[in-house]
């Protein structure tokens, strides 16, 4: 008897063990992730008491575009653990191969173009098979010599939010008509940086004239180098550390041909212009390949490391997730309809006020907000811990500010209209807001809003349902801030 209830016994401590770890796979835990910048980790260290909309510091010409970058040493982007730039790719203009040392995401601000990530281990499934028509008018074309393999690729286009994962090569062509316009965040603090805060760039292939990568905190450093003479050290590839016989023996071909892997005389900077168009195997996509694609992989079961998505159009109004004909719409992409971002513990929110409307004053909740604003112009105001207001102008298109976590934000457009994409540092960023249907004021007690501002009751109901809306208010007769010209 006391045999047979210790084998009952242990059978069902089998069973929850099983279904505990089948629970843990259904419902995986995040990965930690630690948001105390490491820069920011002394007392006091991030003195975030007055922000700034920020340009671009620096500007990289290459023979086919420019690179543009805000100030990495900037005291809102350390602590905010990020860094970011932007790309204009001119037409047939190529963004050669790289990886660098954080997740990143991109949005296509304008243009198309196509896109391309190379995964370790996954399988080369674009092919050009010699018995395949498409090879055989090659051929007739005069294009000899053995068939092209590589992994997938993508068309991108205006408003795609592309992820990629940290160390993931990739490139970028413009095969459109217009400048294609990148504009991305690479986040530093995630758990796979494994070194320090410092922006680490890796071409695999050109040279450029100037680093990305450097960090210019050291002014002393700099002037050094001018007194002596020196240049600033420019940014080579990967292969040009390499000896070019060691280099020779790796790929099995001549010396000659190493040293120009080296690109020891490529003088084009790191968007280089293509001769003629660029020719890779991408099969068109119809519009119901892409729906059934999102609705296939909408729970994030089937999707494989090899085969994960790593796009999304976050400018379709169909997508919103909160629209107001009379205000605007705000749209969330996040691990929840792109599951790649579970690892990257990334998101991004897409939003549009329509002219003189407000979006609810609001905090983020589990992110800092990397706003990048994309059209329009309007008013911001920005308060932190002790009631004081941090930031409190006008914003317009191609500047970034940055929201810490848990601060207040509101926003206005002006007669324009304002048009934002967020970049969030959590993989299912939240707001918590303060006017509205929603509202963290509406959840409480009458007599909790009344005593709390020494108000009768009649005017907390006022306060607490005057706006019926959600998010995207209407514009009211009262404005709520002061025109800024």
């Amino acid at each position: 008897m006391g045999f047979s209830s210790l084998i009952s016994l242990s059978l069902c401590f089998l069973f929850l063990i099983h279904g505990g770890l089948v629970e843990a796979q259904r419902f995986p835990r995040p990965p930690y992730r630690q948001r105390q910048s490491r820069a920011c980790q002394q007392k006091d260290q991030c003195q975030l008491d007055r922000l700034t909309a920020m340009e671009p510091s620096r500007r990289i010409h290459s023979e086919a575009g420019v690179t543009e970058l805000w100030d990495q040493n900037d005291q809102q982007f350390r602590c905010a653990g990020v860094v970011a730039m932007r790309h204009v790719i001119q037409e047939r203009g190529m963004l050669l191969p790289v990886y660098v040392n954080g997740p990143k995401l991109i949005y296509v601000v304008q243009g198309n173009g196509i896109e391309g990530a190379t995964y370790p281990g996954c399988p080369e499934t674009f092919e050009y098979s010699s018995e395949s028509q498409s090879q055989a008018q090659f051929r007739q074309e005069g294009r000899q010599g053995e068939d092209d393999v590589h992994q997938k690729v993508r068309q991108i286009r205006k408003g795609d939010v592309i992820a990629l994962p940290h160390g993931v090569a990739h490139w970028v062509y413009n095969n459109g008509r217009t400048p294609l316009v990148l504009v991305q965040i690479i986040d530093l603090n995630n758990q796979h940086n494994q070194l320090d805060q410092n922006l680490r760039t890796f071409f695999i292939a050109g040279n450029s004239e100037e680093d990305l990568s450097e960090r210019e905190k050291a002014p002393q450093r700099e002037s050094t180098r001018r007194s002596r003479g020196e240049r600033r050290p420019s940014s080579r590839n990967v292969f040009a550390g390499i000896d070019e016989e060691m280099l020779a023996e790796a790929f099995n071909v001549n010396t000659d041909l190493a040293r120009r892997l080296k690109g020891e005389n490529d003088n084009r900077g790191i968007i280089v212009m293509v001769d003629g168009e660029l020719e890779v195997l991408s099969p068109e996509r119809s519009r119901q390949q892409e729906q059934w694609e999102r609705e296939r992989y909408a729970n994030g079961i089937e999707e494989t490391f090899c085969s994960a998505r790593m796009k999304y159009n976050i400018d379709r109004p169909s997508v919103s997730d909160v629209f107001n004909p009379r205000a605007g719409r705000v749209t969330n992409v996040n691990s929840l309809n792109l599951p790649i971002l579970r690892d990257l513990q990334l998101s991004i929110q897409k939003g549009v006020l329509y002219r003189n409307a407000v979006m609810a004053p609001h905090w983020n909740m589990n992110a800092h907000s990397i706003y990048y604003f994309t059209e329009g112009c309007g008013n911001v105001q920005i308060v932190d811990h002790n009631g004081n207001q941090v930031f409190d102008g006008q914003v317009k298109e191609g500047q970034i500010l940055i929201a810490p976590i848990n601060f207040v934000v509101i926003k206005e457009a002006r007669e324009e209209g304002l048009e934002w994409v967020a970049f969030k540092t959590n993989e299912n960023a939240k707001i918590h807001q303060l006017a509205g249907r929603i509202s963290a004021l509406r959840a409480m007690p009458e007599d909790v809003v009344a005593n709390a501002y020494q108000i009768s009751r009649e005017d907390a109901r006022r306060v607490m349902f005057n706006r019926q809306e959600i998010t995207m208010f209407s514009p009211s007769k009262r404005s709520p801030f002061p025109r800024v010209e």
